[in-house]
């Protein structure tokens, strides 16, 4: 039995989850899980802008607050979300950096081409 008009906020009715974007849905599925382990794992677990003491690098053995960067953004193009050639693990200060731009796109393309040159003769 119906109290009031559906539309009614009453405040009593659940909140439903807003849907996440294709980028969010993205970040939670194995394959990006699989991925970035596996992207880390290539880079030693080890932030690739610090170790080469770039961009006001604080400490050059940077292995905490690691993330996975795309250089290339999802939303430029998100059939691109899985390939090494644009993946690089950075610690959140230069993927902030990299983020707003203060690190080039080329910049962090040229390391991502190294530590991919790097693995193949490992």
């Amino acid at each position: 039995m119906k109290i009031h008009d559906s539309k009614y906020d009453c405040g009593k009715k659940p909140k439903r989850k807003k849907q996440g974007n294709d980028k969010d849905k993205f970040r939670s599925t194995q394959a990006w899980q699989k991925k970035r382990e596996e992207i880390k794992q290539r880079d030693n677990y080890l932030c690739q802008v610090c170790i080469r003491k770039l961009y006001d690098t604080h400490n050059q053995y940077t292995y905490s607050d690691l993330q996975v960067h795309h250089a290339v953004p999802l939303e430029e193009d998100f059939d691109k979300r899985l390939d090494n050639d644009i993946l690089l693990t950075i610690c959140e200060r230069h993927h902030e950096m990299a983020e707003n731009g203060e690190i080039p796109i080329q910049v962090v393309l040229d390391i991502v081409r190294e530590q991919e040159e790097r693995q193949k003769f490992s």
